[in-house]
């Protein structure tokens, strides 16, 4: 372990075994253990094993009872009223598991947890089309984001489009992009419900996406355009490029394209890039998670710095930068970087890109991942980890100590 970096521990597995028993009343805690010439102390979290509630049972036409179940879950935002909004495909073809059992049915795509845990709302259109892609929603839904007003932003990384919802859910206020049409030749998959769709995309369209994975919006004035609401998105499964519209969904910019180089993306393998964050500090930070680093760029597109995420103690891994997160001091300290390699979580000072502690490792157990895909943090620090393919739930990290 190199000088500048800690990991951090689930306690419970640190002790002798006499204390074994105290340590699993506490719930698991993870703390960044001291080390010489380290950098400041990163910021603490233990695992709420209770977040979130039960999902709602119902009952249906003939008085049996249902259960929700979420399928996977592909992405969480944040609103400001602290609400952890999820994304989630249980709607889906294939969306829940035979395992899962015959009495559960799907939950609504979208749900709204409180703080606490319990549902505070819940909408989403799940109908299909007769090949099963969502009729309504974004197919493949993914990325997930709110806006200055609390409208929500979902992205779908199957058929091309990012549409802007109302907070209820009650009406779509814009979508970017055409459903079912791509900015990929009309050969790339011609057996699919979406046959432009997919990759390698043209990466060039003006009004077209390719799969975008993530969003961001931004509420001050656009560099170039001097207007508020410009909207940054993570062409990624597709195309390879960050592309740029105004509030009313009109082009205005992109930068990216495949390759190895400084400020390409990953050729292959889906999600290049797989996310898009904007700062306090007015960079954009994107996910090139095939090629374990964030790209920094200025808002025009100009690139700044690259942060690898490659702790050589935990062997060689790929998908390393899937997600990430900047904390919610006005500085923006931290940045916390999910790594679907490792199924951890890495925290990162952001200035310098010094890993100083981790959260999580593999498993199913509370506080642990299986396929970890996005990660946010309320207004009091707290995470909020989602996880999709084989984890297909929510977790929440509360914040002990900064």
């Amino acid at each position: 372990m190199t000088s500048r970096r800690r990991t951090i521990h689930l306690l419970a597995r640190r002790l002798p075994a006499a204390g074994l028993l105290a340590a699993l009343a506490a719930a698991a805690f993870w703390m960044a253990a001291p080390e010489a010439q380290a950098p400041a102390s990163a910021p603490e979290y233990r695992v709420d094993p209770f977040w979130p509630k039960p999902l709602p049972t119902t009952t249906d036409a003939d008085g049996l009872a249902r259960q929700w179940v979420t399928g996977m879950v592909g992405a969480s935002c944040i609103d400001s009223h602290d609400h952890v909004i999820t994304v989630n495909r249980g709607f889906l073809p294939g969306g829940l598991l035979p395992q899962e059992g015959s009495q559960s049915v799907p939950s609504p795509p979208v749900i709204l947890y409180d703080t606490d845990g319990n549902v505070a709302g819940s909408w989403g259109d799940p109908t299909l089309t007769e090949a099963g892609a969502a009729a309504v929603l974004p197919h493949g839904i993914h990325g997930c984001a709110t806006d200055e007003m609390d409208n929500i932003w979902i992205a779908g990384n199957s058929d091309g489009v990012v549409q802007k919802w109302t907070h209820d859910g009650s009406e779509m206020l814009l979508q970017i992009g055409t459903k079912g049409l791509c900015d990929g030749p009309p050969t790339l998959n011609p057996d699919s419900p979406h046959p432009t769709c997919g990759e390698p995309g043209n990466n060039s369209s003006r009004t077209l996406l390719n799969a975008p994975a993530d969003i961001a919006v931004d509420p001050n004035p656009d560099p170039v355009t001097g207007e508020p609401g410009s909207v940054y998105i993570a062409d990624g499964y597709g195309n390879h490029r960050i592309v740029v519209f105004d509030r009313e969904g009109n082009y205005l910019r992109q930068w990216g394209s495949a390759g190895s180089g400084d400020g390409q993306f990953v050729e292959g393998g889906g999600g290049h890039p797989h996310c898009v964050v904007l700062g306090n500090d007015g960079l954009v930070y994107a996910c090139d998670r095939g090629q374990n680093r964030i790209q920094v760029f200025d808002r025009e597109g100009n690139l700044q710095r690259i942060v690898r995420i490659d702790p050589a103690e935990y062997g060689e891994a790929t998908l390393r930068a899937t997600d990430i997160e900047l904390s919610r001091d006005p500085e923006q300290r931290f940045m916390f970087v999910v790594d679907l390699g490792s199924n951890r979580i890495w925290i990162l000072e952001r200035e310098s890109g010094d890993i100083v502690g981790s959260i999580g490792g593999s498993g199913h157990m509370a506080g642990e991942f299986t396929f970890p895909h996005t990660v946010v943090t309320d207004s009091d620090g707290n995470l909020y980890a989602a996880e999709t393919i084989g984890g297909r739930r929510n977790q929440k990290f509360a914040l002990v100590s900064d």
